[in-house]
């Protein structure tokens, strides 16, 4: 299968390379963010979106700070300070982004090092970083594989594939090695309103791979549950509270409360850095607020009367009694939840 790789560094090591999810389904476009700023700008606006896939756009751009050789090691540091705390308030919810970018500062507080030494060094973590998701992806898919029976169908929500890590993804992980493992399996992707996530990157990424994909409209999800269509639901979540509570992609919470009614399985996957020790339940979760010409004027057409008031929260979250495991790269965890 060809799994689309969107985070990497650029060619000549001066720079992050990211696939412009903004643009997709339309164009395949590569892009190459040179300054903090870019990254930033990259990850608020959704170019690079996804909860591994902004952590590693975090930890990969921190490096950006040290362009500058001449710094010397009070003025490093103090770039690499505000680096992070910029970098980490592009998007407050999903808890791999301070992960990440915390990661790659502590390491930097532990170094002597001169500025090019201090680079390098934090290039090396934010490549582990990359690595260690990509393996944590495999994982993730072998352990959600076992979920998945032969002819299944499977529905899912925004994107929690290849485009949202930086490996072969989460939530699509576990489809893409049953498909792997010969099972035959069709997916139903919801159009995921207001930036339709599912209609323009599952569905281009799924059918890219050879997998069978269906777009479905977000309001039709329960109606296919009752007509007996979906065997299984499978999503992803960026940020995990201790009880298990899983804050995802607005309209999570609705298809799951769906699914309870209909009995179907209802699975979150997710990497481990994802389970967030200092959040006791969901109701703790800072749930972001997302501008309101998303949904007024939705891809450059007017979608709503200007002036109209909008509530357009980028997640919801999904109390734990609702989902029925949650799969990571350490195993497949069964109610009760409870992560430190």
């Amino acid at each position: 299968m060809d799994v689309v790789q969107p985070i990497m560094w650029s060619p000549v090591g001066d720079g992050v390379r990211i696939l412009d999810q903004r643009e997709l389904p339309t164009r395949e476009l590569y892009r190459d963010l040179r300054t903090v700023d870019d990254v930033y700008q990259a990850i608020r606006t959704l170019s690079v979106r996804g909860a591994p896939a902004i952590g590693i756009a975090g930890a990969m751009g921190l490096t950006l700070a040290l362009s500058d050789d001449a710094l010397d090691r009070t003025q490093a540091m103090s770039a690499i300070a505000g680096a992070a705390a910029r970098l980490k308030s592009s998007r407050p919810t999903a808890v791999n982004l301070a992960w990440a970018v915390d990661r790659v500062y502590r390491l930097a507080l532990r170094n002597s090092g001169d500025t090019r030494a201090l680079r390098e060094c934090l290039r090396d973590e934010a490549t582990r970083i990359l690595e260690e998701d990509r393996a944590m992806c495999r994982r993730i898919g072998e352990h959600g594989a076992t979920l998945i029976p032969d002819g299944a169908r499977i529905l899912t929500h925004c994107n929690a594939g290849a485009l949202a890590t930086g490996g072969m993804g989460t939530a699509l992980a576990a489809i893409y090695v049953a498909r792997e493992q010969g099972r035959t399996l069709e997916v139903y992707a919801d159009e995921t309103r207001p930036l339709l996530q599912g209609s323009r990157l599952t569905a281009w990424e799924l059918s890219r791979a050879g997998i069978p994909v269906t777009v479905l409209v977000d309001g039709a999800a329960a109606s296919l549950m009752r007509d007996g269509e979906i065997d299984l639901c499978i999503v992803g979540a960026d940020r995990i509270a201790v009880n298990g509570d899983a804050a995802n992609k607005i309209g999570t919470y609705p298809l799951a409360i769906a699914a309870k009614h209909h009995g179907i399985p209802f699975y979150v996957a997710a990497p481990a850095s994802t389970f967030d020790p200092s959040t006791s339940t969901g109701d703790e979760i800072l749930i972001e607020q997302r501008d309101a010409s998303e949904v007024r004027c939705g891809f450059g057409a007017p979608t709503a009367p200007d002036g109209v008031g909008v509530y357009n929260p980028a997640f919801d979250v999904t109390p734990s009694t609702l989902i029925s495991a949650i799969i990571s790269d350490r195993g497949v965890h069964r109610p009760p939840y409870h992560f430190e």
